[in-house]
């Protein structure tokens, strides 16, 4: 008997060694690189900088360190798009210099020449950014950072600095940084926003050289549980109305409403020096302290495209969360960004609501839907992996009759990882719980606690637009009321969806895209 099962054992041995010697080793590239967000091809990236279009063809900047996969000595990388959707990594931008690192800033395109940078040929695009010199850190400085300029006149082939930087000198602050310039049409003026440690300071110019200081604001409005970062000021039409409001977007690390960093945004009115906050939202701050544009771990710096074509606002930040961004299990390249968005906003009796759902030409790679109704019992199975491939797809889903209790939507694959997301209408709550995901074990709170976010009230009907790559999922809620992004690294891609409720009598329509993406 024992020489059986040792016969057995020795035979089960050596069909497990040639079976693992034949199965194909999967590569981090195939296994984690993004199928359609944007990643450089090696090296460090965080906060998108310096976003514009022109001619046809939209530039997304980036902080960037090419001889690394952690933070460095800041550069701007570059990719360029022609629809927002398919990215084109380009050559380095900008490079350090005897001023400092290039930290984050933005772009804007000068049609007008009033920098005198372009000539009777050429409109100047001009790069704001700022210079982080890292010697007089080192002494012990405070004012270590001061803004920078450079221009292009060959559409960001080519970028020369401008003689004179810094154009805004350190006034005595240690964070000091991430300038973000607007037209301000009515005024005939630049705005620059800029991050100053706790609050935003607010400059103005004529011809991007010279700034005079404005006005600062934020030092006792929404969150500060960390320093403000990546601003962006512009105006916004309400839906639905001629109203124009302004928008104020602060980022702020750490802080956020699930740990870590976080974008947050004011509405209000800006008269060409002073953004007040509106009253209607002065009372939304003092019921929820702050207002979130996205409340996933993982969107971050999301600032706004200048001169996009018919008035519109579009976003993109960085797919990432200081906690553990410099610890995520890839190794040649680290980080992503999300997709484009357009934003709205939306105003209903109790609040304005900064809406963000994706932009539209991401429906041009849609393919044949697949279309379902569910009739919910205790578990359902949605999608399985010969109906679509989920590392690459769009959901919408659109529940109805709910009742008291959980909707748990399960993204899983045949090792048994999975990423649970859905409404536990007990609590009034959105979630993401990603703590069997694959890989978590890196960083801080990456796994933990489940992320969430509060509905005003219990739901009888909702509606979620899901968007899936490799490694990520962004849940618009109620066509963007609400948002949350989330990574992670799974050791086999997600094959099936399931949902699983202790409600009876709901249901659930299901419209499917593969995206057609290579």
């Amino acid at each position: 008997m024992k020489k059986i099962i040792s016969t057995f054992i020795i035979a089960a041995s050596f069909y497990n060694g040639l079976h693992a010697q034949s199965a194909p080793k999967v590569s981090e590239e195939q296994l984690y690189r993004p199928n359609f967000h944007f990643s450089p091809k090696k090296g460090w990236m965080n906060d998108p900088n310096g976003l514009y279009y022109k001619d046809g063809v939209y530039h997304l900047f980036f902080q960037y360190y090419p001889d690394g996969n952690k933070w460095g000595p800041m550069h701007w990388g570059h990719a360029t798009s022609k629809d927002l959707v398919k990215w084109e990594e380009q050559k380095i931008a900008l490079a350090p210099d005897a001023l400092g690192y290039i930290f984050s800033g933005s772009a804007v395109v000068d049609k007008n020449n009033t920098s005198g940078f372009g000539d009777a040929k050429n409109m100047p695009v001009v790069a704001i950014y700022t210079y982080h010199n890292p010697n007089r850190e080192k002494d012990g400085k405070i004012d270590v950072e001061s803004q920078g300029i450079a221009y292009t006149l060959d559409n960001s082939k080519s970028w020369t600095k401008f003689s004179n930087n810094p154009v805004l000198k350190n006034p005595g602050i240690k964070d000091f940084r991430d300038p973000k310039v607007t037209w301000d049409s009515k005024r005939q003026q630049w705005i620059m926003a800029l991050a100053a440690q706790d609050r935003a300071h607010f400059y103005a110019s004529k011809n991007l050289k010279d700034w005079t200081f404005q006005s600062e604001f934020g030092k006792d409005l929404g969150a500060h549980g960390g320093v403000w970062e990546c601003p962006d000021l512009f105006p916004i039409k309400v839906e639905g109305t001629k109203e124009e409001k302004w928008v104020l977007i602060v980022n702020i690390n750490p802080g956020g409403p699930n740990k870590g960093s976080a974008g947050q945004y004011f509405v209000g009115d800006f008269d060409g020096k002073t953004f007040t906050v509106d009253a209607l939202f002065t009372k939304q701050l003092q019921k929820d302290k702050a207002a979130w544009l996205d409340w996933g771990k993982d969107n971050y710096a999301s600032v706004s495209f200048d001169n996009i074509p018919d008035g519109k606002r579009v976003i993109i930040g960085w797919m990432s969360n200081w906690e553990y961004a410099q610890e995520v299990p890839t190794e040649a390249w680290r980080s992503s960004m999300t997709v484009a968005r357009e934003v709205s906003l939306k105003r209903t009796k109790e609040a304005y609501i900064l809406k963000n759902v994706p932009v539209k030409q991401l429906q041009t790679y849609e393919g044949k839907a697949i279309q379902k109704k569910i009739n919910l019992k205790a578990e359902n199975k949605v999608l399985g992996s010969s109906e679509i491939d989920l590392s690459k797809a769009i959901l919408d889903l659109d529940l109805k009759k709910l009742t008291a209790g959980t909707y748990t939507f399960s993204l899983k694959n045949s090792l048994g990882e999975e990423v649970l997301f859905g409404i536990d209408n007990n609590s009034k709550e959105l979630f993401v719980d990603r703590s069997k995901s694959g890989k978590i074990n890196f960083g801080n709170h990456y796994a933990t606690p489940v992320t969430k976010a509060p509905l005003d009230q219990s739901l009888s009907n909702a509606k979620m637009k899901v968007v899936l790559d490799k490694t990520s999922i962004e849940i618009f809620f109620n066509d963007g009321e609400k948002v949350l992004t989330e990574i992670f690294f799974p050791n086999e891609k997600f094959s099936e969806l399931n949902l699983s409720t202790d409600s009876k009598g709901a249901s659930v329509s299901v419209i499917a895209h593969q995206l057609n993406i290579k």
